[in-house]
């Protein structure tokens, strides 16, 4: 979250700014009341009706972009009316508050259950999990894990001034991972990129382990450009290495994204517990889980993987619940609509939306890449997401000029710069999700297909400062 500075200077007595209200907010009388704004950046002095608190509050947010046209976010921005009525039962429930509201904890142990049979745990009675405000929180947990059960390993020369455990991971990982290296004190190791490989390479990721590496993360569907990075290859060259020099590696799969595509989509894929090396899994049920935001999962093959110090137990029925959350209060509200959403779809219905949703991004993939301006990376085969950047001959025009006229009209088309070795590569990616409809896909074509004479018409790329211009965050 972007931290956010209050600015009294800006309700200062010299220079006050003032929310206008419409008279006809008032409850009788249209100007009754209405003899003062309230100030925007301090508490009013007195309460405001409901009615123009919420008119203000609405008003203001009209400002916002459209969430279904927001094809930057892979967040879940459309949910069935039955959805919504459950959310708004549960949104007074604290999730950590398991004694109070057992029936919502029964749901959580349900989903994680759900998973486990999902991800091919080997014993699925033996997984052990918890739900989360996310995916970064669960990568947090699953990174807590893995750097104390190598300090337990290591527990003759560490802590030492000359022992620094490390993570290896593509350059491509989610922030979320350079935080977690941040905050626990882990030197994070990197694959860059290379050509045409936009995420981790197997045997550079090997290469770089040692007897300090707490582990290495996969990533399956890089937010980059919506590839899976290739987990049994990763295990693979993993094993190798134990063969040569004894280390043992265990592998974090963060399925943030592709961990609810892949069951579904790609089922002979392996790339979860089937893979013996993979310890962990961690997936968004708020991205193609299908769920509004925030509700994530962090999952371990067995109690083995998760040290016992780390959990805290509370009373749970005359018994213990196991938790383990870097949060304590949040809402039970998304873990009950992430039940709803497996119950209600189950595996063919999630298999069906999650299938319209990559048909979607192929056929405007392929549209797109027909336009002859543009040069796609990825055609939204894995993830249903896809980058493109344009196509060697254009001069005129860069994919931030692009993006900048389509928020024009509506649509949120992120454009960014690849990091290390491909900082010479920009892209526009799209994220399509379950609500965005081929209808819509052809209206974005359409707007795209209208602004391209203009585009053409130009001398030279207009951005001037491109880190500015990148709509690209996550």
């Amino acid at each position: 979250m972007p931290l956010h500075r209050g600015d009294a200077a800006k309700d200062g007595p010299s220079e006050r700014r003032t929310l206008r209200v419409n008279p006809f907010y008032g409850e009788a009388n249209p100007v009754g009341g209405m003899t003062e704004a309230p100030p925007t950046h301090r508490l009013p002095d007195a309460p405001l009706a409901p009615s123009t608190a919420y008119q203000l509050v609405h008003d203001e947010l009209m400002l916002d972009g459209n969430a279904r046209l927001n094809l930057a976010t892979f967040v879940t921005t459309w949910m069935e009316p039955q959805a919504d009525v459950l959310l708004a039962e549960c949104r007074d429930k604290n999730m950590i508050d398991k004694d109070e509201y057992p029936q919502t904890a029964e749901l959580e142990r349900r989903c994680v259950a759900m998973l486990a049979d999902l991800w091919h745990a080997p014993d699925p009675g033996a997984v052990v999990g918890c739900s989360t405000t996310g995916s970064s929180e669960a990568c947090m947990l699953a990174g807590m894990a893995l750097k104390r059960r190598w300090a337990r390993r290591n527990a003759d020369r560490y802590p030492a001034k000359d022992v620094r455990p490390n993570l290896v991971m593509g350059v491509n990982v989610q922030v979320c991972w350079d935080k977690f290296c941040t905050f626990w004190e882990v030197e994070p190791r990197q694959v860059p990129m290379e050509g045409d490989r936009f995420h981790l390479d197997p045997q550079a990721a090997a290469e770089l382990c040692d007897e300090n590496t707490i582990g290495v993360v996969a990533i399956m569907g890089s937010t980059f450009d919506g590839s899976y990075e290739p987990v049994a290859e990763l295990c693979a060259a993993l094993d190798r290495l134990q063969d040569r020099t004894g280390l043992d590696v265990p592998v974090h799969v963060d399925g943030a994204s592709g961990a609810m595509i892949a069951p579904f989509l790609d089922e002979d894929l392996e790339w979860d517990f089937r893979l013996p090396r993979v310890a962990s899994i961690n997936t968004s049920g708020h991205k193609y889980g299908l769920v509004y935001p925030g509700v994530g999962w962090a999952l371990w093959r067995s109690a083995a993987e998760l040290p016992e110090e780390l959990v805290f137990r509370v009373n749970y029925l005359g018994g213990e619940m196991p938790t383990f959350a870097l949060n304590f209060s949040r809402p039970g509200a998304q873990v009950v609509a992430q039940y709803y959403t497996f119950l209600r779809l189950g595996r063919e219905g999630f298999r069906a939306v999650q299938q319209t949703t990559r048909d979607v991004a192929r056929g405007l993939a392929d549209r797109i890449g027909s336009m002859g301006d543009f040069r796609l990376l990825t055609r939204g085969d894995e993830l249903p997401v896809f980058a493109f950047t344009t196509a060697p001959d254009v001069t005129g025009y860069d994919v931030f000029d692009v993006s900048r006229r389509l928020r024009e009209h509506g649509w949120l088309v992120p454009a960014y710069t690849f990091p290390a070795n491909r900082e010479d590569l920009s892209v526009l990616r799209v994220v399509c999700r379950n609500g965005f409809s081929s209808d819509l896909a052809e209206l974005l074509l359409e707007d795209l297909g209208r602004l391209l004479p203009e585009l053409r018409r130009q001398q030279r790329p207009l951005t001037q400062d491109k880190e500015a211009a990148t709509g690209f965050h996550h």
